[in-house]
């Protein structure tokens, strides 16, 4: 099983990012000219104006000129800090840490938080406290009229950028965190759709077989009837009846090829029969397994003492599927299952002598979660655990069962208990 890989799934929506820097631009340029004419401060209104004019220049460049319709990683770092930059000088033209708006600095680390790569976060980070630091020492007043006059104590503008840090340091780690997390879950669930997309490919391929089956049925049949003739109008003639011979068996041999590829159950495989025991799942899946690896297999029906059909669930046989490939991937020599049941409840018990689970996921309850995992990166125990592991647990716990995973006392082993209350399991 692959494991989940998001290092290329970081970008910024081209169109999302250029309708945002247009907001940002039109509410600037109404800020600017409501405090230049209506309240009649006086600044550096045209170096302003300009500013926000570079931003304006690079927005039509992103809408009209740049191609792609993601900004990769690399991009969005550099329109994020440029943007970050104008917002710094404008803030430095117009009264620096004391202007209301200062707060605003910090949406391009959000989005980046957000979308973005850690380190991408950290230059964008780095920079905000920078210049945060640089405006509340350095800045040019922003003028006002005479009448009014507001002065704040030193302690108190020093709070402010202090505040803004500790809020941007919060609100990325949260978001970075969240964005993490957020990728992996959809990189899993579309993993899981992908599978699950397969799977109903088949069942409409095995449906387009069973009417191919039947729609040439009746044609070889009455070949067959126009044979028997054949054969006895022309039964002495040695030559003629050897050509039919050829011609009999080979149409009986179409008949059969049309019948394996029939999903009629009363012609078909066993397995593909819809009212099954979990034991007959269990003993078709340890088959295929047997086939294909050096393992040994034991399946222990001993407790099973209330066997009951069940409706076919390809998604329970998928993740049955994937926590015995588990246990024959990571065991060294065995895989044991047990099948118990009774008037109440049906528990499977999948046990391999391999090196178990990692102790801290354990003990954090972070098993079933997809997680990252590079080929550097050798101890699973700190990357969370597997695509395969999430996958089989998801399909498994939608069809109602409680899934515990533990480690063997005896051999330390790993141990998969998966649990159904009868009732779930869509009994016959």
């Amino acid at each position: 099983m692959e494991f989940i890989k998001t290092s290329n799934t970081f970008y910024l929506n081209k169109s999302t990012y250029v309708n945002l820097r247009w907001i940002a631009i039109i509410g600037q340029l109404i800020t600017i000219f409501f405090v230049q004419f209506f309240l009649n401060f006086k600044f550096n209104y045209f170096t302003c104006i300009f500013i926000i004019s570079l931003s304006v220049l690079t927005n039509f460049y992103l809408q009209f000129r740049f191609k792609e319709n993601q900004l990769n990683n690399f991009f969005s770092t550099v329109y994020l800090s440029f943007d970050i930059l104008l917002l710094g000088i404008l803030f430095f033209l117009t009264g620096g840490i004391n202007n209301p708006f200062i707060f605003l600095i910090i949406f391009p680390a959000l989005f980046s938080s957000q979308y973005l790569n850690i380190y991408s976060s950290i230059i964008l980070v780095s920079l905000i406290i920078l210049i945060l630091t640089i405006l509340t020492f350095y800045y040019i007043d922003l003028p006002h009229p005479s009448e009014l006059h507001f002065h704040a104590p030193d302690y108190y503008l020093f709070a402010i950028p202090i505040s803004i840090i500790i809020g941007l340091l919060f609100l990325v780690y949260f978001g970075v965190k969240f964005g993490e997390e957020n990728r992996i879950r959809k990189t899993a669930y579309d993993k899981i759709q992908e599978l699950m997309a397969k799977e109903n490919e088949l069942i409409s391929l095995g449906a387009q077989s069973a009417a191919a089956a039947h729609s040439l049925g009746t044609p070889l049949s009455t070949i067959l009837l126009t044979i028997k003739e054949l054969q006895t109008e022309f039964g002495t003639n040695v030559k003629i009846k050897k050509d039919l011979d050829l011609l009999l068996s080979q149409t009986r041999r179409c008949r059969e090829i049309l019948k394996k590829l029939s999903i009629n159950p009363k012609i078909d495989d066993r397995f593909l029969e819809s009212n099954l025991d979990l034991y007959d799942y269990l003993n078709e899946i340890i088959r295929s397994y047997e086939e294909i690896s050096d393992k040994k297999f034991t399946l222990n029906v001993e407790n099973h003492k209330n066997p009951l059909k069940t409706s076919k669930s390809s998604e329970i046989i998928y993740g049955l599927r994937n926590f015995i490939g588990n246990a024959n991937k990571f065991s060294k020599a065995k895989i044991e299952i047990f099948l118990k049941s009774n008037k109440n409840d049906t528990e499977i018990l999948i046990k391999d002598d391999g090196p178990g689970f990692p102790k801290d996921l354990i003990e954090k309850h972070r098993l079933g979660e997809p997680y990252i995992r590079t080929a550097a990166q050798k101890n699973i125990s700190k990357y969370g655990l597997g695509l395969g592991t999430f996958i089989g647990k998801t399909l498994l716990e939608k069809n109602y069962a409680n899934i515990i995973f533990k480690n063997s006392e005896k051999n330390g082993g790993a141990e998969v208990l998966i649990k159904w209350k009868n009732k779930d399991l869509k009994i016959i």
